[in-house]
């Protein structure tokens, strides 16, 4: 498939053979090259790859630098900083990472790049969470970011095939999904903080951001906003709502760090018993003065915390 004038590819085999002009190594901050897929790309390119990254190093976790492909097919190797040395990553470390190698494809004016599933080797990510992610970044680089790009073939190179399988499934019908369904952006959202006599309904998402969260969706073409919050409400937590009322809507860039999204979140009450629906990998009904001690993603700490706010200043006009 294409973004822009950029073919996306998937192919299973062995990035240490692929004529990209760049291949993207998932390293440590410290740029030593041991086991893995790390270790096999200086084995078959020659320990100057190794050496030469580690003269510019040590780097941030996240960063991204280039140096020589040594004896390989390709250029150079782009050295994304995935984990530390304690060898653990996690979404924001693998996002950070896919951006900034992207980042320096640019710089380095190449025309193709070959990326591993970062984070799935040593760092033990979940491979439909970095397909995602991955797939995420590069939405984002293409179409919003450097719309230019020098870039005309990205390629996922997947080892074996449980691997390739996941970033096939993934990582093409999302970016479909993405450009054909949702459009260009910024992408319109909603979120519902379902009042329940217990709590407020949280779920915890199966995609990445991963975290608890409000329930919520995108927008679809020809669809209200209050119908967009009753669909998303029933998909995610198999109620029905209703008494919906629009609390605020909440715009900031770098709300979302997928995208620039911009939410109307509503409060609604509901009927039915709670339960996960397929969007969702938990839910729980939380006092809203908990919700803030979970881990929440996009901006929904502050969204509760204006909630319980705006709840405040209600009941204190009842007294009054």
């Amino acid at each position: 498939m294409f973004i822009r004038n950029t073919e996306i590819r998937i192919i299973q085999g062995d990035i240490t053979e692929i004529e990209a002009e760049a291949i993207v190594n998932a390293a440590n901050n410290r740029l030593l090259m041991g086991g893995g897929a790390a270790g096999a790309i200086k084995k078959k390119g020659g320990k100057i790859i190794e050496d030469e990254a580690v003269k510019k190093g040590p780097i941030e976790i996240g960063a991204a630098i280039s140096g020589p492909a040594g004896k390989l097919k390709a250029k150079y190797v782009i050295h994304a900083a995935t984990m530390g040395m304690d060898f653990k990553t996690d979404e924001a470390k693998i996002r950070l990472a896919s951006r900034s190698s992207l980042k320096e494809a640019e710089r380095l004016k190449v025309s193709s790049i070959a990326f591993p599933a970062l984070g799935c080797g040593v760092g033990g990510f979940p491979e439909i969470g970095s397909a995602k992610i991955m797939a995420q970044e590069i939405f984002r680089h293409l179409w919003f970011d450097c719309p230019g790009s020098h870039l005309k073939e990205i390629t996922f190179v997947l080892f074996d095939k449980p691997a390739y399988a996941a970033f096939n499934k993934n990582v093409l019908s999302y970016l479909e999904y993405i450009i054909h369904k949702i459009q260009q952006g910024p992408f319109i959202t909603v979120d519902i903080i379902i009042e329940l006599p217990e709590g407020i309904v949280l779920i915890e998402r199966s995609n990445p951001p991963y975290g608890w969260a409000i329930p919520g969706g995108f927008l679809d073409y020809n669809e209200s906003l209050e119908d967009c919050a009753a669909r998303e409400a029933k998909e995610e937590t198999s109620l029905e709502v209703y008494d919906l009322k629009q609390m605020h809507t909440y715009s900031r860039p770098g709300r979302d760090p997928r995208f620039h999204t911009v939410t109307t979140v509503f409060t609604a009450k509901a009927k039915g018993e709670p339960q996960a629906g397929s969007d969702a990998a938990n839910l729980k009904v939380v006092g809203p003065e908990d919700a803030s001690k979970l881990n929440l993603a996009f901006d929904h700490k502050q969204v509760i915390s204006d909630y319980l706010m705006v709840r405040k200043e209600y009941q204190m006009r009842r007294q009054s």
